[in-house]
């Protein structure tokens, strides 16, 4: 050990015993996008609600202000912050090219909100008002979100979904793919979540999009008050199909008369819940593993566990991958890459039971384990066995 200093020399031991090293040079740092669905609100812009709303993993808020000027101010205070805000304000839409040109040079704008959940007949006007916008700036995003598969033909104005689907990226040109799809009720899945998410997912590979989607963290019915397994399940499933984002209906909680809305991370009257921590829980375990997800592609999805899930298929094991058994629990399990790893990732979609994973590498294949703690574990022998408790996810990283 001569010549290294003794820092060096206990540094080096450490690695040695722990048999982990750091994930820095395994791909982008860059943040995952995280958006809080009804931010905090416009009466109450402070510098300690928007450090609150960072503090909870959130880099992206979207809510809805009275006018273009209480916009700029919150722009300010989010800004000093580090967080940014979609555009959404009456005049974005009355003087789409003033209100542009006004907050484009901002760098706390992160795009412009348009609409939510539109009918198949709106689609000819927001094309129209996304082309004028984009006509200004062509670097920030247009955001519409979709209706999820559960919608009706009334509501989507067409006959399928995937009509509505198609439509909407023929007739508007936005930037990303946004959809909502809530997919825990009680304590059971809606059977035509990860259908969903294969559709979306297949348009915008076909749109050369990234699409953005959602978790569920407020409680109304029939939905439950979110749990740290439940979060876990919808974040982790999605950025298994490539979601390029991951938002949060909703942050601070909505006064409805309509829907029972309750324990959203805040409360309306601005008070904290128990789902703040747990998003905060997540979101930190979604940023660690960011450089797994933020500039990779999927290469392919599958599933294991009986019965499929409805539009999907069987995982078939390739090289380097020999076997993977999860007994009889359900998992999604998807294989990506960048321009330097590849990735296997395990999801467990029980919702209450844990599942046994077993996975088997080919023999010489220099397989590490990319831990939610940020550092990748070498297999020994290319053999993982272990427990994933509801929701949860293993990586598995290998070079190109």
């Amino acid at each position: 050990m001569k010549g290294f200093s003794i820092t060096t020399i206990l540094a080096m031991f450490s690695l040695l015993l722990t048999g982990c090293r750091s994930i820095l040079p395994l791909a982008s740092t860059e943040p995952m996008p995280v958006l809080a669905w009804i931010g905090p609100p416009a009466e109450q812009t402070t510098p300690e609600r928007y450090r609150e709303l960072a503090d909870a993993g959130f880099n992206i808020s979207f809510s809805g202000f009275p006018n273009a000027d209480q916009f700029a101010q919150a722009l300010e205070v989010a800004h000093e912050a580090g967080v940014k805000l979609m555009v959404s304000c009456p005049e974005l839409q009355s003087d789409p090219e003033g209100t542009v040109r006004r907050f484009m040079g901002h760098p706390a704008v992160a795009g412009y909100y348009l609409r939510d959940e539109p009918n198949a007949r709106d689609f000819k006007a927001l094309g129209e008002w996304v082309r004028r916008i984009r006509a200004v700036d062509d670097a920030h995003p247009c955001y519409i979100n979709l209706f999820p598969t559960y919608a009706n033909a009334e509501q989507l104005g067409t006959p399928t979904y995937r009509e509505h689907v198609a439509r909407f990226l023929a007739e508007v040109p936005v930037q990303v793919l946004s959809f909502d799809h809530y997919p825990i009720v009680g304590e059971r899945l809606r059977t035509d979540w990860y259908e969903n998410l294969e559709i979306i997912a297949a348009a915008a590979r076909s749109a050369r999009l990234p699409f953005w989607a959602f978790a569920l963290s407020v409680a109304h019915n029939p939905y439950p008050v979110a749990t740290v397994d439940g979060l876990r399940l919808q974040v982790f499933s999605n950025l298994a199909y490539g979601a390029a984002a991951i938002q949060y209906f909703t942050y601070w909680t909505p006064v409805s008369t309509q829907w029972n809305f309750h324990r959203a991370p805040l409360e309306a009257d601005g008070t904290r819940t128990e789902v703040y921590d747990r998003v905060r829980a997540i979101n930190a375990e979604l940023q660690t593993l960011a450089p797994v997800f933020r500039r990779s592609e999927v290469v392919h999805v599958g599933h294991a566990g009986e019965p499929l899930p409805r539009g999907t298929q069987r995982f078939e094991p390739s090289n380097p991958v020999r076997t993977l058994e999860t007994g009889d629990k359900g998992a999604v399990i998807s294989r990506l890459r960048n321009d330097t790893h590849e990735f296997l990732v395990v999801v467990n979609r029980e919702l209450q039971r844990t599942m046994d994973l077993a996975v088997e590498f080919e023999p010489g294949a220099k397989v590490h384990e990319f831990t939610k703690q940020g550092q990748l574990r070498p297999l020994k022998a290319g053999q993982f066995a272990d427990q994933v408790t509801p929701g949860d996810i293993r990586v598995f990283a290998w070079s190109r």
